[in-house]
């Protein structure tokens, strides 16, 4: 795997204080109680190095007052960042939209220890458009097609779309078949599912049905099936919990049904799933816009 030295984030990121204080007396122990993986004297050495501060840009110091639901802004940097080994690709773009497709292992956002080697500062970086924002996300472990704005002024327009479900959206899986399930065999799969333990993970418990998936299995072989995947909501891992409960976890997965011992990323072995299409209704013209990616799964 290789590593590239220290990696500052180029934008900031954005934590919201909540209404009460819970304890907090000073923005430092909000950040220390928000983020405990942080330490306190990084924290420290930041606001020295004027890397914490308001949304106005006033510098925010180890004895400033917790503010009720006041933003801060800071920025991310890891010591050593991984740097992923595959490039994504851009499929269209145009005044208000860029649609790209992202590699497996690639994170759409800063995120851990990743801040330069994510989907997004690729992009800025590649086009120069400091403006990007995603308009949905994917998984790390999820390859395929991603929509990001490019006008602030409409972003809330594409932004609601996804909000209202009003975004057709299609992967491909592959997974081990279960027993006697065949080509041509269909599921509908609708639960309820919450964060669970450790808290990057999803689990499926009693309750109202917030996550619905439409699957179905079009191709066999070797004992191996080839999956089209509809999400109907949005749920973080939806997929890969839906597959892992009808007992045909994707292949390569390390998640569900039981979580794997963290190891480094094998690039030989990347999760067969792929966000492969996706189509709406534009808001601003009324066309039907669609986008498909190339990329295919390896079984």
């Amino acid at each position: 795997m290789s590593i590239s030295t220290m990696a500052i984030a180029p934008n900031p990121s954005v934590v919201s204080m909540p209404a009460e204080p819970a304890g907090c007396l000073t923005v430092l122990d909000f950040l220390v109680c928000k983020f405990p993986h942080i330490p306190v004297e990084l924290w420290q050495q930041r606001m020295a190095e004027g890397k914490v501060h308001w949304a106005d840009g006033t510098a925010i110091g180890p004895d400033s007052l917790f503010a009720p639901q006041q933003r801060i802004f800071y920025y991310r940097e890891v010591a050593q960042e991984p740097q992923i080994p595959f490039e994504e690709r851009i499929l269209h773009r145009d005044d208000q939209l860029l649609v790209a497709c992202k590699p497996h292992f690639l994170p759409v956002v800063p995120r851990g220890i990743y801040v330069q080697e994510c989907l997004l500062n690729r992009l800025r970086r590649r086009t120069g458009i400091d403006s990007l924002a995603p308009i949905h996300r994917i998984d790390r472990e999820t390859a395929g097609l991603v929509l990001f704005s490019v006008d602030p002024d409409s972003r809330g327009l594409y932004q609601r779309l996804f909000a209202d479900g009003k975004v057709k959206k299609g992967y491909r899986a592959v997974a081990k078949l279960a027993d006697g399930v065949r080509a041509g065999y269909r599921w509908t799969v609708a639960n309820r599912m919450v964060t669970g333990s450790p808290r990057f993970r999803m689990q499926v418990v009693d309750g109202e049905v917030n996550a619905r998936s439409e699957i179905r299995c079009v191709e066999e072989r070797d004992g191996r099936g080839l999956f089209e995947l509809s999400p109907l909501t949005g749920k973080t891992h939806q997929l890969r919990v839906h597959m892992s409960g009808l007992g045909m976890p994707l292949l390569n997965e390390r998640y569900y049904p039981e979580l794997q011992p963290k190891t480094p990323d094998d690039y030989s072995r990347p999760l067969q799933l792929l966000a492969r299409n996706i189509s709406f209704v534009d808001p601003l013209t009324g066309q039907l816009r669609e986008y498909r990616s190339e990329r295919s799964l390896a079984w």
